[in-house]
């Protein structure tokens, strides 16, 4: 019935709304805010009416929540970083009938998941940010997952992605995209070290594992990834521990996607951590590859690793 038409891996720095602001840093992340516009241009070529949004900065401690509120609107300060992102203004519709329907068949596919449409609970930036720059007019509706995972298994949210994805093409009348908003590595400039590191990766150590990450998606290695994801989230700094990147390729076939990324605006750095907007192309797939929920501790170990 509906379909996936656009999938994607984007940042969030909120440096994009300090570059809009008069000062030394203004203009800074014009390629960034350039990447986030031609990425809801595409969104409206592609006849999509809800952007899906696997929100890194959505801190959960136990199941997976989806914010589908009917409407969101306020003003938001960051509580972490509030020299950078303040008293912005915002103004986002929602979507509570997909918001129920993709939690109803995440629980129906073993993956326990609540959707929460009569709640005052806004969205955090990693969701906030790309819609302003997306979504200006507020003609997308959006809706917003938690996927800063504290007590989760890599192979549930490969799975949630992947029944989200069921969900709009069995059961959705409209057109979908999803958006994994979490950098690549994510180990922030030591504290009094940030100025130094507003456009450098903390270590080269991180800098060329990032490098390698982004050259196998541009060559499709996605066995390789998976099977090097929970390493990679641990020892890289994975933003969220990588769940919203885990829940995009679950969304895509998991190991058994096959398509090469676009790459909108080029892996940079930002305060330490390693940023990228990138394309993930919506090929057909089977479901085959993606992992059972996790039943003991022990599989999720072996398998995907605790993060």
């Amino acid at each position: 019935m509906g379909k996936l038409a656009l999938a994607a891996k984007i940042t969030h720095v909120p440096s994009m709304c300090l570059s809009e602001l008069p000062g030394p840093r203004q203009g800074t992340r014009q390629d960034a805010i350039a990447g986030h516009i031609e990425i809801g241009r595409r969104c409206r070529e592609l006849g999509v009416d809800t952007i899906v949004v696997f929100d890194t900065h959505w801190l959960v401690n136990a199941n997976y929540h989806v914010n589908c509120a009917p409407h969101f609107a306020g003003t938001y300060t960051s509580n972490e970083l509030p020299h950078f992102i303040s008293n912005l203004p915002f103004e986002i519709p929602g979507n509570p009938q997909l918001g129920q329907l993709l939690a109803r068949v995440c629980n129906e596919q073993g993956v326990e998941t609540l959707a929460h449409d009569a709640t005052t609970l806004n969205p955090e930036y990693g969701t906030l940010v790309p819609m302003r720059y997306m979504n200006p007019d507020r003609h997308f509706r959006a809706i917003s997952v938690s996927a800063l995972c504290t007590v989760h298994y890599l192979a549930d949210s490969a799975r949630l992605g992947w029944a989200m994805r069921k969900a709009v093409e069995d059961h959705y009348d409209g057109t979908v995209a999803f958006l994994a908003s979490g950098s690549l590595s994510h180990r922030f400039a030591q504290n009094g070290l940030a100025p130094e590191y507003a456009f450098r990766i903390w270590s080269p150590f991180l800098e060329k594992l990032d490098e390698q990450v982004v050259r196998m998606w541009q060559a499709a290695e996605w066995k390789a990834f998976c099977e090097m994801l929970p390493e990679y989230a641990s020892k890289g700094h994975g933003e969220g521990f990588m769940h919203d990147t885990a829940m995009l390729l679950g969304a895509l076939g998991w190991s058994d996607y096959d398509a090469p990324v676009e790459i909108v605006t080029p892996y940079f750095g930002a305060s330490g951590t390693g940023q990228i907007n990138a394309i993930f192309p919506v090929t057909p797939q089977s479901g085959a590859a993606v992992p059972k929920p996790v039943a003991s501790s022990a599989q999720g170990y072996q398998a995907f690793g605790r993060l």
